[in-house]
Order: C-alpha cells, then structure tokens, then sequence
C-alpha cells in the first residue's frame, strides 16, 4: 500500500508541493481546500500529467476532509499569502483562525499522521498546530530552515561560482527577518566558507538570505515564494517517507535544548519515519546564541498575541 500525504491549500504552495511529490512518486497525494473546484482541476491537471512524467502516484483534489482519511503525513499551506508591505505579523490572527480550523479536522480523520507546517508566520503557526492537536512534539514540524538554508546556499553557490551541490549551510532561528545564518557551519565541499569569503561579502550574503522572502514578494508584486518553498517541504516529507535520517534545520518544539523552553525555534533535527527522531544542539559562539536567544524572543512575541 502506498504513502498518502494530504496538502492542505490549493494555492501556489500547496499545487506545487502535490507536483514535486507526486513527481518523485514519493505518495499518493490528496489536494484539500475550501474553495470549490480549485484543488479538483488542479488535481486532476496533475493526475493527467503522471502518465508523461511514468509515475504511479495517484493525486485527487477534494473539499472534504473524509478524503483525507489516513494520511501518513499532512502539510499544511493554507492561509493568505503576504502581500508587499505586510509583515508576517499581520498574518498572524487570520492565519490562526485557519489553522485552529484544519487542525481539528485532520487530527479527527488522521490521527497518527505526522504534521508539516507551512503557513506564515511559520513559527507561531507550528505552535498553534503542536496546540491544537495534541500530538507529540516529534509529529509536528515547522519547514523554516530547508527553504533559508536553501536561499542561503544558493547565494554562496553564486558567489564562489561552484556547485550548489558543493554547499552546505546552516540557519537557525525563527522564519523571518531575526533568523541567524551560520557561516562557521556553512561549508563547500568541506571548506569553511569564511576561509572562502571576505566579512563584507559574507554579511551581504547573510542579510539577502534573511530577505529572501521579501525580495520574491517585491518582485511578484501580488504574491510570495512558491517554487523553493514547496520543494524545502518536499524534502521533509521524503526524508520522513522513506526514514532517511537525514539531519535538515526545521522548527522544532524546544524543551530545554539551547536554552530555550516551550518554543517552536528552527534548529538540526534528524527527520525519520517518527517525524523529529532527533534535535541535535551545535555549540553556539556567545554572539550566535544572542542571535538565536533574540529570534526566539520574536517568535514569543508572536504567540503570546494569539495566546499559545
């Protein structure tokens, strides 16, 4: 029997997670949103592009939540984009609404799944989910660090003219303009990249991947990121689909770990078949855990106005 992974969101986010996973044929997919024939035609759209593409993976497009009966793991996208001028802080209550609203009808029809959240604002919307469902802390992921440590190794690839596939890079933190890129664990092919990179060029770099999102924004004028984003959520559902123990920056429900208590906070986790199987603690230089102990203050600030 195949996986089942359920999107909920039909938007820019959500199509284009079910087309990357349906493409790796990595489940059978379940497109769910409230709006009426929107997650049906795209569904279908995909279903009829499976037999170009030789894959298996059955996808179909739904309003009801008995479709989503079962599912292994469920990523959630739904709620308004930001629009240029918004801060994700103005997505904060509307967002929430609909967040308390899907969670309560997944949880119902699939109880054992594993929660992936892609809504803004990232963190606090995670913390709703860990809420609001009940699940453990392992079964409810934040995807934050795959798409900036993604921004990030993108940038560095540009700059030293070498592969991505060379670059590997760190970022921790809340999803948003305090989260902390770490050039010391940011390396290509092994290399240091502040061995590779001037200071100047290095915080250029790092305060791009910070506005990352925004740039997209400023450019699409009516619109946000969907590309790299569904795909940063696609490489979490594989890791977890086929139990790779892959080590990727998510944000996880903090206990104690770098300080930090009753938090969703992006950090290391190893990804496997039970969802967070674990949350690795890096040693931070003084001036990285004040970074990271200020990201995580902004991420509080934000749960304590929707009361989380």
């Amino acid at each position: 029997m195949r996986n089942k992974v359920t999107i909920v969101g039909s938007g820019n986010v959500g199509a284009t997670t079910a087309h990357w996973i349906a493409s790796k044929e990595l489940a059978d997919v379940v497109l769910i949103d409230i709006i009426e024939g929107v997650p049906q035609g795209k569904g279908l759209d995909l279903l009829e592009a499976m037999p170009i593409e030789k894959r298996d993976s059955a996808i179909i497009g739904t309003n009801d939540y008995a479709d989503t009966a079962n599912s292994d793991i469920v990523v959630i996208t739904a709620g308004i984009p930001r629009k240029p001028g918004m801060s994700r802080d103005d997505l904060l209550n509307t967002n929430h609404k609909i967040m308390n609203d899907v969670v309560g009808k997944i949880v119902q029809h699939s109880p054992n799944c594993i929660l992936i959240i892609v809504s803004n604002p990232l963190d606090a919307m995670a913390q709703a989910a860990y809420k609001m469902s009940g699940f453990p802390r392992e079964r409810v992921i934040g995807m934050a660090g795959v798409l900036d440590s993604a921004r990030f190794r993108t940038f560095i690839a540009e700059e030293l003219k070498v592969s991505v596939e060379n670059v590997t890079a760190f970022v921790l933190g809340g999803h948003g303009d305090t989260m902390v890129p770490l050039p010391r664990y940011s390396t290509v092919a092994g290399i240091p990249i502040t061995e590779l990179m001037d200071k100047a060029t290095l915080d250029r770099i790092v305060q791009r991947t910070r506005d990352g999102g925004a740039e997209i924004v400023k450019h699409l004028k009516t619109g946000s990121a969907y590309y790299a984003p569904s795909a940063a959520a696609t490489e979490m559902v594989e890791a977890i689909l086929k139990d790779k123990k892959k080590i990727l920056p998510c944000a996880a429900y903090l206990n104690g770990e770098y300080g930090i208590h009753g938090l969703f906070v992006g950090v290391p986790v190893k990804l496997g078949a039970k969802g967070i199987e674990q949350i690795i603690e890096i040693k931070l230089t003084p001036e990285e855990k004040t970074a990271l102990d200020k990201s995580a203050a902004a991420v509080k600030e934000l749960i304590a106005v929707i009361n989380v």
